[in-house]
């Protein structure tokens, strides 16, 4: 592809604190329309390399290019700026202003800007129009940052961690505005902890770990290189039909996950012989279920760590026993 088909190129990118590299010699390139997902821990650099691009930082050594123009340049980064729209991680705004009159005031930044009814339409936030800010749920609010992120219509938007914090309904409520901005034409920069998220929006994701990218690919590329083989979870009622299931099946080379459930390598048998198996020994069970690696044991095999949630909206990446 030439450089005229990407919205992003990142070559060689370092930016050092001292003697910390929080981003180490990562490369990569956005496709101009597509939603590509920057996945990994906090602290692995994900920020840092959104705010280099963006111009707020600037990079130890590397180049960065976004719509073919040089973020190192000046008179560039004043044009880059004004195709980015941005939603910061720690996002915040006037708390006494209204929805739309929010739209209003982030609009008189730009020479022009889309009307802030079309964007109210846009995010759903029809209701909450003369709502003040601070009185919105943690979804609503991220929704008017998506809104306030559009308001200079940029070809390029970037999210920061867009749905931390928020309850699963709305996080699949974003992820809906997301993929309709896709669908508008703009390019998505997304970054996420959030292996789901990266799983059902991402085009292609970046996997970093401690600076580092360690592979790039589609969700499917990922996990069908990394991911492992396939599971067949049988689930039971007691322990005594466990029991019976996991001398039946031990040849399989079963285990038992957390939940107590027996758990079977796919290519060690498929579902239908296991089910065969069960049925011809009566022995009983509740549910089979065969699933598909995802891109948790993509992270897993990559860097040889978990992500574990801390309680307080923050993942942290830890040890594999």
């Amino acid at each position: 592809m030439s450089s005229e088909e990407y919205a992003i190129e990142i070559t060689n990118l370092i930016k050092m604190y001292g003697e910390l590299a929080a981003v180490n010699d990562i490369s990569f390139k956005v496709k101009k329309g597509e939603i590509f997902a920057l996945l990994g821990p906090n602290g692995a650099g994900k920020t840092t390399t959104v705010e280099i691009f963006e111009g707020i930082r600037k990079a130890t050594s590397g180049q960065l290019k976004v719509f073919s123009l040089d973020v190192s340049k000046r008179s560039d980064l004043k044009k880059i700026q004004l195709l980015i729209g941005t939603l910061p991680q720690e996002f915040s705004t006037h708390e006494n202003l209204t929805v739309i009159e929010n739209l209003r005031f982030w609009g008189r930044m730009y020479h022009s800007y889309l009307p802030p009814e079309d964007l109210i339409k846009l995010l759903n936030l029809e209701d909450k129009t003369k709502e003040k800010f601070k009185n919105l749920s943690g979804g609503l609010k991220r929704r008017v940052g998506i809104a306030i992120a559009l308001i200079n219509d940029p070809d390029l938007v970037v999210l920061d961690e867009p749905t931390t914090g928020l309850d699963p309904r709305a996080r699949r409520e974003s992820w809906a505005v997301i993929k309709d901005l896709k669908a508008k034409g703009k390019t998505i920069f997304l970054t996420t902890h959030y292996m789901m998220e990266a799983q059902v929006l991402a085009d292609r994701v970046a996997i970093i770990h401690k600076g580092k990218i360690r592979d790039i690919g589609t969700p499917t590329e990922l996990i069908d290189k990394y991911g492992g083989e396939n599971k067949i979870i049988v689930r039971c009622s007691n322990q005594d039909s466990r029991d019976q299931v996991h001398a039946i099946l031990f040849e399989h080379g079963p285990m038992e996950n957390e939940d107590g459930d027996i758990v079977i390598s796919a290519k060690k048998g498929a579902i239908s012989s296991v089910v065969d198996v069960l049925n011809e020994k009566k022995i009983s069970y509740t549910d089979i279920i065969s699933q598909r690696p995802t891109l948790e044991d993509v992270f897993l095999s990559l860097t040889g760590e978990t992500l574990l949630s801390t309680g307080q909206g923050d993942v942290v990446s830890t040890k594999s026993s």
